[in-house]
């Protein structure tokens, strides 16, 4: 993947005009979805996961999707956060449609754009802290002076500085989401993403990890959550729930 991308964007020229694809267009959302839907599977065997989906997410907002198992959630985050294409429906962002991106470029926005926090962690076992978290850097061509700097400037935010050396087998499970929270934020993405990030946790590490969440909404990063937890959905600005791949409520937060 790296090489390719590396080959795709092998110029200045081309970097840039990547990188003006994520320039906000005045008066249009972050985010636009309509009439979104996801089909897998094909011929007798399909499951639709996403049915006509309308969503807007503007630039800064906290923004929680919540329902049951199976019924669409990782499946509208993977979508937003270009790891999946729409079956049918429109997906603009920063006010263009998505569909209108090169696979290298969709390839490279999504390495820039958004940060992804997984529950699982998704760290690489034989990876230092340190790599681990450097590693999306160097899939957009940071130098490595400057890749060194951010990976310690993002370890230090979420207090794993002095983890750096460390393998992910050498620290706990709250550790590991502090470094996967630090790996998603070190390349300053527009969006965060963040996929159950305190399911696999004990309820002080859970604690932990959404208070990093929440300083770095309040510090303007746009934050979709996926979770089951209606604690932690209460702590958006709103909440948008899912049954069967569709939105069937949104909420506000109360004030």
């Amino acid at each position: 993947m790296l090489q390719r991308l590396l080959r795709a964007f092998g110029s200045s020229n081309t970097v840039a005009e990547a990188d003006a694809l994520l320039a906000p267009q005045e008066g249009k959302p972050l985010i636009r979805l309509r009439q979104v839907s996801k089909v897998f599977g094909r011929g007798e065997v399909q499951t639709l996961a996403l049915r006509e989906v309308d969503l807007e997410i503007q630039s800064g907002e906290f923004v929680t999707v919540a329902g049951p198992s199976g019924c669409g959630k990782s499946t509208l985050l993977h979508i937003l956060g270009l790891l999946e294409s729409p079956t049918s429906g429109t997906y603009e962002l920063n006010g263009r449609a998505v569909s209108g991106f090169s696979p290298s470029q969709l390839a490279y926005l999504r390495n820039k754009c958004v940060g992804f926090i997984f529950q699982n962690f998704n760290l690489i076992g034989d990876l230092t802290v340190f790599e681990n978290v450097e590693t999306p850097l160097t899939y957009i061509r940071m130098p490595v002076a400057e890749r060194r700097e951010r990976v310690e400037e993002a370890l230090r935010r979420v207090d794993m500085w002095p983890f750096a050396r460390r393998y992910p087998s050498q620290i706990t499970g709250g550790q590991q989401q502090r470094v996967a929270v630090a790996r998603a934020v070190v390349g300053d993405p527009q969006i965060l993403m963040a996929d159950e990030p305190t399911g696999n946790l004990d309820s002080n590490s859970g604690e932990t990890v959404m208070q990093l969440l929440q300083e770095l909404h309040q510090k303007g990063s746009t934050l979709f959550l996926v979770t089951h937890n209606p604690d932690y959905a209460v702590r958006s600005e709103r909440t948008i729930p899912l049954f069967d791949g569709k939105i069937v409520q949104e909420q506000e937060a109360a004030v």
